[in-house]
């Protein structure tokens, strides 16, 4: 335990265990599987009717709000090159699936079925999502599966901010799938019940702007300098089984050293960008008063 704690010459053989292993998690999984296949097989028509119906007016909506939401992105950058500030990347994203749950009440970890074999570009620390919000990190990377640490997990700090107004803080897990606590705010910090965390991308772990927790209480004791202040995280930590693995910023894996080097290159050459067109057309470049 000290050697895998200080050295990395125990991964090679956790690895090799973990290629054993592999097809018993698997094994395990054939029964939840085999019950889906069979729900999905002897399904009616008219429940097969009906879904379809709703998955047409779904697909409806959410085509008008993404025409509504390519206009918005398109003025987003149209303004960002207006004040000469640099674009953000897209991110990468690869689906997965959930193998196994940790069932020790102090660890909040799950196993996904892709490890180093799928994806070079896979690394520890990498985050990843599902359909509502964040979920969490990996923390080891095995050949063929790989260990993740939930947003839940009592060692877990996520950089946060209000969505309303931008207060920052950090979320810490409670070893509870259903709660996230968030420390040391002021007694006065401009925070409601009911306000939108989302990650804040300090850290260059978690990409910003992905929905973390909802506010769900708040309790003030005029004697203590902080205030108690409780969030339930948005993703559904405890049922969801597809997620999506991450790369904040681009599509090749950071440097474990300085994660945010990727983004500050990307700006460095953003800003050399804006300085030969300024070169090139002084005559648009203003004078300050």
């Amino acid at each position: 335990m000290t050697l895998d704690h200080r050295t990395t010459h125990v991964n090679t053989l956790r690895s090799s265990i973990a290629v054993l292993v592999y097809p018993l998690q698997y094994l395990v999984n054939f029964p939840a599987n085999v019950g889906d296949w069979a729900s999905d097989s002897f399904t009616s028509r008219k429940t097969l009717r009906e879904d379809n119906t709703t998955l047409r007016t779904q697909n409806l909506i959410l085509t008008t709000q993404l025409q509504k939401l390519n206009f918005i992105e398109a003025e987003n950058i149209h303004l960002r090159n207006l004040l000469e500030s640099s674009k953000r990347v897209g991110e990468r994203i690869l689906i997965a699936e959930l193998l196994s749950v940790d069932m020790d009440p102090y660890k909040q970890q799950v196993t996904i079925n892709k490890g180093s074999v799928a994806n070079d570009d896979i690394y520890s620390g990498q985050p990843f999502v599902d359909a509502k919000g964040v979920m969490g990190k990996l923390v080891h990377i095995e050949p063929f599966s790989s260990t993740a640490l939930l947003i839940t997990d009592p060692g877990h700090a996520l950089p946060i901010q209000v969505n309303r107004n931008g207060l920052r803080a950090i979320a810490k897990g409670t070893g509870s799938q259903t709660r996230l606590e968030i420390p040391h705010l002021p007694n006065n910090a401009d925070i409601k019940v009911g306000d939108l965390l989302v990650t804040s991308g300090l850290g260059c772990v978690f990409p910003v702007g992905y929905p973390a927790a909802i506010v769900v209480e708040i309790n003030i004791d005029p004697s203590l300098p902080f205030a108690e202040v409780l969030a339930e995280p948005v993703a559904e930590l405890d049922r969801s089984r597809d997620i999506l693995l991450v790369w904040p910023g681009g599509k090749a894996k950071p440097n474990p050293a300085n994660p945010c080097q990727m983004e500050s290159s990307l700006k460095s050459e953003n800003t050399t960008q804006i300085e030969s067109l300024k070169k090139n057309n002084p005559a648009k470049e203003k004078k300050a008063p």
